[in-house]
């Protein structure tokens, strides 16, 4: 992800509501692009897990980038025998959770993730989409805008006037309740009733 701005553009960008997106295809994947969606990546997220990684891996940039950044970081022991399991040896001797079970990784996580539960669990249900799940007043505006020809992120923000993060968080709301589906190009569109 390149983002060309004054730093404080960037901070504004994010607060705002950027979302990370894969590099443009005529991208050729070099290094910088790597070290720069493993620095987005585990920056957005709590912890990280590690299940196997060879001594030089990308999983371990990503975890030594999480550490930095102050997120957990967690790995799963394997067989000493197995070449894959020596990068998530280092990361257990280096100070990362030694985890055997997803609860583990929940327990641990758990202090970070309940200020954002508490606040999704605030927000009033407004309507009922077409699965019976109930639509806040967010997912009705970004149903209503979203159509059923494929449109991508950028233009449903455009329509909406929405955050990129409430509309990127919406949008995955809405496709796991049946309402919208994901189409090629990174674009949604609606997914009409069916009537038996």
């Amino acid at each position: 992800m390149r983002v060309e701005a004054a730093p404080e553009s960037v901070s504004e960008r994010w607060s705002a509501g950027a979302v990370p997106q894969a590099a443009a295809e005529k991208d050729t994947g070099d290094e910088g692009h790597v070290s720069a969606a493993d620095r987005i990546i585990s920056g957005l997220s709590l912890g990280v897990l590690v299940v196997e990684a060879a001594q030089r891996s990308g999983s371990l940039i990503t975890a030594r980038l999480a550490a930095e950044q102050g997120r957990e970081v967690f790995a799963l022991p394997g067989s000493v025998a197995n070449p894959l399991a020596r990068g998530c040896h280092r990361l257990i001797r280096d100070g990362a959770a030694l985890v055997e079970d997803v609860a583990e990784i929940v327990a641990a996580l758990r202090p970070a993730a309940l200020p954002a539960a508490a606040a999704r669990a605030t927000q009033p249900a407004a309507s009922v989409g077409i699965s019976g799940a109930p639509l806040d007043r967010t997912g009705k505006i970004l149903l209503n805008a979203c159509g059923f020809e494929p449109v991508d992120l950028g233009t449903l923000v455009e329509r909406t006037g929405l955050p990129a993060s409430a509309v990127a968080s919406t949008l995955l709301l809405l496709e796991l309740s049946g309402e919208i589906e994901s189409c090629p190009g990174g674009r949604y569109c609606r997914v009409p009733v069916r009537r038996a």
